[in-house]
């Protein structure tokens, strides 16, 4: 093959020169992509042919018919134009991918690119002989760059007549020079903003164009309301030399105008930041570069709850300047400062999609309208909408192109709009979006690499199988679950000593590596479980069908099988492909029913119990060592199977069959930890949990210390477990609970990560005092335990290593996104409970038990239980004026009332949609009763009129279309409990 050999000089980070050599291996055999190309047979690839020529023009400022090519700026800025059902036929040049990937990576436009129906063909400009170039001496790399894409269109533009078809290349671009250029260069070229001028009804997908670079010079002459951000060198230069520190920005989810900086260093204190100035246009999530304040100027979280934007907090008012200075005073008194700066440099912004609704408009004569996100973390953006009218009532999407100085808001720009706001399948698909969690339909090339129907063991199977058919195998899971992915098996031995095997669906036998199905299940990375619908990371066949444990179903799994002496402790161990037939599937109350009928004596029955006392055991040698238990808001949501309806959401009931099991799955995931690990130390996959900075626990350690309990958070985990197993009150049970969630928000994240990439002594798990760690027992709806599956296939049979498993860098990528999606997996979840819970009480109003979790300066924050509910009642504005904050004691009093932290509070509940755009959960105090502020109590009547709607819904709808029952425990899934980090959910995972 002919070689291209490229020079050219770049600045090393040393700022001295060197010389960058690049070469291209230059080809013949690279086709156009057009369907039936009689120039190309020679070198067609039926698998890469997407153009046709027989598709009419959707502009009107084309005449013919024509195959787009377009440039970089379009691609990087104008996707959601692109996504319009019109824009197809599509010419990518791999000139406009390489300069992608180094702007931003290409993961934006992923979706854009796989969609069948655009007929996306990217062309190897840069390896065909006839669009290979290389840059002139005087050329930038912009420009050189542009030279190839114009280079390309000419090619293609001379290719079409050699058809003798009247289809030809129109290439489209936001750069007027480029498209000037390139008409000078005989080519038919125009800018997006005119070709799209050219549809019917074109002004929605107008309004959807991003405007960065002119609005930035609209809002260039206006005053400055923020300092200038640093450039990138300058950002470069002060991190190396320590006056700056780079972070993710974290905004408060109880005041909109506190954030918090989280420092690479997992060990380093957030830095705080106040206050929309030292924000200074860093959004939620966003990498920032912060300078520190002067310590005489460090700051700490005012006990505020601020929920919504005024404009009249834009600059604190002079009596709230006053406050601030008295409660700073207070502060350092107690020692509550924190290390404070400011933002001085965007490092990283995080490009992301925004739902949420429109304010209605301040004026009639302007087309700018306020878009206030769901996420009350981000800012509200300025919109420019000519088409507003009918998207008042209506749940949309946007995006923010830039954020000038001298604006108030960031400006954005319009999407495409869900549907109208509270219908539950607009409100499900927008937080899918918010949390980007990838939903669409399996495409074409993942479904073709399922298994033929109907699927059969063969003979080779069983031959490299061991065949554990004969044993009494059985799965427990919640009510409803259909993706089993575990099940347990226990026989006792001749010496006493007791055989436990773990068997885990083998999901690595259907997904070859590499594959279109396992590409795609890398990128969801995980399974997200909603209230009412399952986002399945692999397609329904495998999850719920053929790797499902299914009862009387013959199933390859992946067995850890160990033998435990009478004290529950590992005497031998060993691992094996299997084929397993489990004989029954129990829910955990179905398995607890069993464990607790003495007249009960067979086989599933006498393995449950074997089971249960050796769990037992386990536990507590567990908890020994210093595993916490920790709490969540734990509720059931039961659902009319047909209608899609809530019947009723209630506290769910736990057994000893769930910790039962969740033993077996953590001795499973920390043996197969330590086995991988053994076996490949530089490229094992597996999961650990930071240990909090002490700096974390404040609120909790000084919550509980007002009641007299001292938190013990600087010893390990077994001095903070310890403290908490003492830290009871007799006269509120539901205190020690309380204190476990509050604990619970203080943990770091847990963190799947390559071992070679990490320093040994940083493997700990904290939350379950375990050294090593990983997660092997849920590969139907995890991917991390898909890939610990095959690094376990292979340290048992070296044969089965795939070169990309031994790719330490390609790992860590890995890992980066599966944290993500995890992360992003659970916040959908909540998201979803939250909803639900909305929906719920719109139209009625209960009663209800509630705890205080803290006394704001302004609010009380509440937690409901019954329902896993938090809220919060807004005193600060009530229209008495016997309510008081008292600052010392954290407490609020009105008279002879006192209200603390974790007080039993009576309340009700409902839905105020005075705002209708913007609906809420209103929660009002009943009792204590303070005049002029609490509400009278629901009479009897009402309550029990209350009490007997819901159990008329509840056994009268079930009757007519049955009952579909979820369960949610924090980050619980349909049903299916996280079992592993069953006793600290929110703290692990």
């Amino acid at each position: 093959m002919p070689l291209v050999r490229e020079c050219q000089f770049a600045l090393a980070k040393k700022q001295y020169l060197v010389k960058v050599r690049r070469d291209r291996y230059i080809r013949d055999d690279i086709c156009c992509g057009i369907v039936d190309c009689k120039l190309c047979l020679d070198v067609w690839n039926l698998n890469l042919i997407k153009l046709d020529k027989v598709q009419r023009s959707p502009s009107k400022v084309v005449d013919s018919r024509h195959i787009l090519l377009l440039d970089t700026n379009i691609i990087r800025h104008q996707v959601d134009v692109l996504t319009d059902e019109r824009f197809s036929n599509i010419i990518i040049c791999n000139t406009v991918l390489k300069e992608l990937k180094q702007c931003f990576g290409q993961r934006i436009f992923r979706t854009f690119l796989t969609d069948e129906k655009k007929a996306v063909y990217i062309f190897k400009n840069e390896f065909f002989r006839g669009t290979c170039i290389v840059r002139n001496s005087e050329e930038t790399i912009d420009e050189r760059n542009d030279r190839a894409i114009r280079h390309a269109a000419v090619w293609y533009r001379d290719h079409l007549k050699q058809l003798d078809s009247d289809v030809t290349v129109v290439l489209l671009s936001d750069d007027e020079q480029m498209v000037q250029r390139a008409v000078d260069e005989g080519l038919l070229a125009f800018t997006l903003e005119f070709y799209v001028s050219g549809f019917d009804d074109s002004a929605m997908l107008l309004d959807k164009f991003w405007r960065g670079e002119s609005k930035k010079r609209s809002f260039s002459e206006g005053s400055a309301l923020f300092d200038q951000h640093l450039t990138l060198e300058e950002m470069k230069l002060g991190l190396a030399n320590g006056l700056y520190k780079l972070g993710t920005f974290q905004v408060s989810r109880e005041n909109y105008l506190e954030a918090h900086v989280i420092l690479e260093d997992e060990q380093d204190r957030p830095i705080f930041i106040e206050g929309l100035l030292n924000f200074n246009r860093a959004i939620q999530n966003d990498v920032v570069v912060v300078q520190m304040l002067p310590e005489e100027e460090w700051s700490c979280p005012a006990s505020v709850l601020r929920l919504q934007e005024f404009e009249s907090e834009f600059l604190l008012e002079k009596s709230e300047a006053e406050d601030r200075a008295q409660r700073l005073s207070n502060a350092r008194a107690r020692g509550d400062i924190e290390p404070t700066g400011k933002v001085v440099g965007i490092w990283h912004r995080a490009c992301r999609t925004i739902c949420g609704v429109l304010e209605p408009a301040s004026s009639t004569i302007s087309n700018q309208r306020l878009f206030t996100p769901s996420d009350r973390r981000l800012p509200r953006v300025l919109l420019d909408l000519s088409e507003a009218a009918h998207l008042v009532d209506q749940r949309i999407v946007a995006t923010i192109d830039c954020w000038p100085i001298s604006s108030r808001y960031p400006i954005g720009h319009f999407v495409r709009e869900l549907g109208k706001i509270g219908d539950r399948q607009t409100e499900n698909e927008a937080l899918l979006l918010e949390h980007d969690v990838p939903h669409q339909c399996f495409s074409k090339s993942v479904l073709d690499c399922l298994p033929e129907v109907p699927w059969t063991i063969t003979e080779k199977d069983l031959q490299e199988r061991e065949d554990l058919r004969h044993l009494t195998i059985c799965s427990v899971d919640p009510p409803g679950c259909t993706d089993i992915d575990d099940a347990l098996h226990c026989v006792q031995l001749v010496n006493g000593n007791f055989e436990v095997g773990v068997h885990i669906a083998d999901v690595s036998h259907f997904v070859i590596p590499n594959s279109a199905l396992d590409q795609e299940a890398a990128n969801r990375g995980t399974t997200v479980y909603l209230v009412d619908q399952r986002i399945d990371m692999l397609p329904d066949l495998l999850s719920s069908k053929l790797c499902s444990l299914l009862a009387e179903n013959d199933r390859f799994a992946f067995s850890v099988i160990w033998e435990l002496d009478r004290n529950a402790k590992v005497l031998k161990c060993r691992f094996c492909k299997s084929i397993i037939r489990s004989k029954m599937a129990l829910t955990y109350a179905d398995a607890q029913s069993r464990l607790d009928d003495p007249n009960l004596n067979d086989a599933v029955t006498v393995t449950l119990r074997n089971l249960n006392n050796l769990s037992k055991l386990l536990k507590k040698r567990r908890l020994e060592r210093g595993a916490l238990t920790l709490a969540s808001t734990e509720i059931r949501f039961d659902i009319d199977s047909e209608t899609m309806d809530l019947i009723e959401v209630q506290a769910k009931q736990m057994f000893e069959t769930n910790s039962m099991v969740e033993e077996f799955m953590l001795l499973a995931n920390i043996t197969v930890a330590e086995k991988i690990y053994t076996e490949f130390p530089q490229v094992a996959l597996l999961r650990r949990h930071p240990p909090p900075p002490v700096s974390s626990y404040e609120p909790v350690v000084k919550a509980a210390s007002r009641l007299g309990f001292e938190l013990v958070v600087d010893r390990g985990g077994k001095a903070l477990a310890d403290s908490l197993n003492t830290a009871v009150l007799e006269a509120n049970p539901y205190f020690n609970t309380m204190l476990r969630m509050l604990t619970t928000r203080c943990m770091t994240q847990a963190l799947y990560f390559c071992s070679g990439s990490v320093p040994k002594e940083l493997y700990v798990h904290f939350g379950l005092a375990s050294p090593i760690y990983t997660h092997f027992t849920s590969p139907i709806r995890r991917y991390a335990d898909l890939v610990v599956h095959r690094l376990l296939s292979a340290a048992l049979d070296p044969s089965r290593i795939v070169p990309s498993m031994l790719d330490r860098r390609r790992l860590e990528l890995l890992c980066q996104n599966l944290n993500y999606r995890h992360r992003m997996a659970q916040y959908a979840g909540r998201a979803s409970v939250s909803l639900n819970t909305h929906l719920f009480f719109k139209n009625r109003l209960e009663q209800l038990e509630a705890y205080v979790l803290f006394v704001r300066r302004n609010a009380l924050q509440l937690l409901i239980p019954k329902y896993g509910l938090e809220s919060f009642i807004f005193y600060d504005q009530a229209p008495c004026n016997t309510i008081t904050y008292d600052d010392d004691e954290c407490c609020l009093r009105a008279g002879e009332i006192t209200i603390r932290n974790f007080d039993p509070l009576l309340v009700q509940v409902c839905v105020d949609e005075s705002v209708p755009h913007r609906p809420k959960l209103q929660v009002k105090l009943v009792k204590p009763f303070i005049s002029g502020f609490s509400v009278d109590p629901l009479p009897v009547q009402q309550i029990s009129k209350t009490v007997e709607n819901n159990l008329e819904k509840s056994n009268d709808q079930p009757q007519r279309t049955g009952k579909r029952v979820l369960n949610h425990v924090g980050d619980e899934e349909d049903g299916k409990k996280r079992r592993e980090d069953f006793s600290h959910a929110l703290a692990t995972d």
